[in-house]
């Protein structure tokens, strides 16, 4: 009987042919990808897909945002595009982005967990994750900040003790041609230092230009082809070489150099007298446990003069420039699509069915370029910000987002951008070189940053 069988299933393998193998298998990974890619009767619209790889061929690597504005000028304010089988729901206009980001349910409070930021940070951090282990770290950071001097004299007297620094190593340029991207990155990431760290860095430090270096690497490849495959097909491109290789070593050192520092606090923490963000998050887990034209320079000269220090208590004397700080962040578009969110359990958006899972992102490009918000989308124009000579608010600017999961280092960012922005304005006129033409050209990372470039900074008599 056993022998009947065996020779019955030899006959059988041996009628079968190399192609209709493989034509069996294409059609099994077709139906699959049918079963994974169907979405409720109701849902978003979406352009047409591919099998398995959904829109991703669609969109413009280098700017995404510019190819989901041809869509949306389509397609309406609403719709979906999937990637692999990520389906994502982009939102435009003010009424459905304010809708989606100050939701008083919380169904659109969480964040997606793509693959290759699981592989590097797990489900850990502040930025990325979601439910109650989010609302606690939140609620300590924001303890912890404050009590360190978030909105309060202490910081300010950082950021202004950075801003001499970041002003006397662009002096030491002369006037002649460079590029500032790393002076600057220092400059900001001295702020974060120390705060978490309880140091910061000189301009000079090697170890740390190096660590910049490595940050600003690893973001930029983080947008490559490489990196959208991983999420797309993780159990592959794991094994296989490649730039999301290199971003996850570069992550990895990084992530030694702040272990190595954590463990150097270790050594000589006292819990009664926490020195910063670390010493702080360590006495946490015990517990557990147990624009710069002549306008805006004559604004400064007439508020501050050409040797007092900026101060956040000049800003409401300084309407103007305040305008143009607004106004570059509107124009700068430094986080096009916000960060995303994910539908924590089903629920409806703009008449349409999102289950559970669904990601959704907020389409900040459309909003800050939005014809009906802003008098001259396109064109830089302080004026979006002012009133009858006044600082005007504006609903529809949200570059740091709205609502629960509103950036925590917003408080922070606008006293960097004031002190930063007024002391280098103050001290410097900013000119492009002789012969060369600034552009607005971008590249294109988990955030937009300028294209290389050069400028050369003339002091002020």
């Amino acid at each position: 009987m056993l022998a009947a069988l065996g020779s019955l299933a030899s006959a059988l393998w041996a009628g079968l042919h190399l192609r209709t193998l493989l034509l069996g298998a294409f059609f099994f990974l077709f139906f699959v990808d049918f079963l994974k890619s169907r979405r409720p009767k109701n849902y978003p619209p979406r352009p047409p897909r591919l099998p398995f790889l959904g829109n991703f061929f669609q969109l413009d690597i280098q700017q995404p945002h510019e190819t989901l504005q041809k869509l949306m000028n389509k397609y309406g304010n609403l719709f979906s595009v999937e990637f692999g089988h990520f389906s994502t729901v982009l939102v435009s206009g003010m009424p459905l982005i304010k809708e989606v980001l100050t939701r008083p349910d919380q169904s659109l409070l969480n964040r997606p967990l793509m693959p290759i930021r699981e592989r590097i940070f797990k489900r850990n951090g502040l930025i990325m994750s979601s439910g109650q282990e989010w609302k606690e770290q939140r609620r300590f950071a924001l303890t912890t900040l404050r009590n360190f001097g978030l909105g309060k004299k202490s910081l300010e007297e950082r950021i202004q003790e950075e801003a001499r620094y970041l002003t006397d190593a662009i002096q030491e340029e002369k006037g002649q041609p460079f590029d500032p991207h790393f002076k600057i990155n220092n400059a900001v990431s001295n702020i974060i230092c120390s705060v978490t760290f309880g140091e910061r860095f000189e301009y000079d430090d090697t170890q740390f230009q190096e660590l910049l270096k490595l940050l600003d690497k690893a973001i930029h490849l983080e947008s490559s082809l490489w990196c959208h495959l991983y999420n797309i097909f993780p159990w592959i491109m794991k094994f296989l070489p490649g730039s999301h290789q290199t971003v996850i070593k570069y992550w990895e050192k990084l992530k030694m150099f702040v272990i190595q520092v954590i463990e150097n606090h270790r050594r000589d923490w006292n819990p009664d007298q926490p020195r910063d963000f670390i010493d702080a998050y360590l006495m946490e887990m015990a517990k557990h446990l147990e624009q710069n034209d002549e306008k805006v320079q004559a604004e400064i000269d007439r508020v501050l003069g050409q040797t007092q220090q900026p101060s956040m208590a000049n800003r409401d004397q300084m309407p103007y420039t305040n305008a143009v700080i607004h106004e570059v962040q509107r124009m700068g578009n430094i986080i096009p699509l916000n960060a995303p969110r994910e539908v924590a359990f089903d629920t409806t958006l703009g008449g349409y069915d999102l289950p559970k899972g669904t990601m959704v992102m907020t389409n900040l490009t459309a909003l800050h370029r939005d014809p009906k918000e802003w008098a001259t989308p396109d064109t830089f124009n302080p004026e979006h910000f002012l009133e009858n000579g006044q600082f005007k608010k504006r609903e529809s600017f949200m570059p740091f987002s709205i609502g629960k999961r509103v950036c925590i280092g917003e408080q922070l960012a606008r006293a960097e951008l004031f002190i930063f922005f007024t002391s280098l304005v103050q001290k410097f006129t900013f000119r492009p070189p002789a012969n060369e033409k600034l552009s607005l050209k971008f590249r294109t990372a988990i955030t937009l940053s300028p294209a290389s470039y050069r400028i050369c900074a003339i002091p002020r008599a």
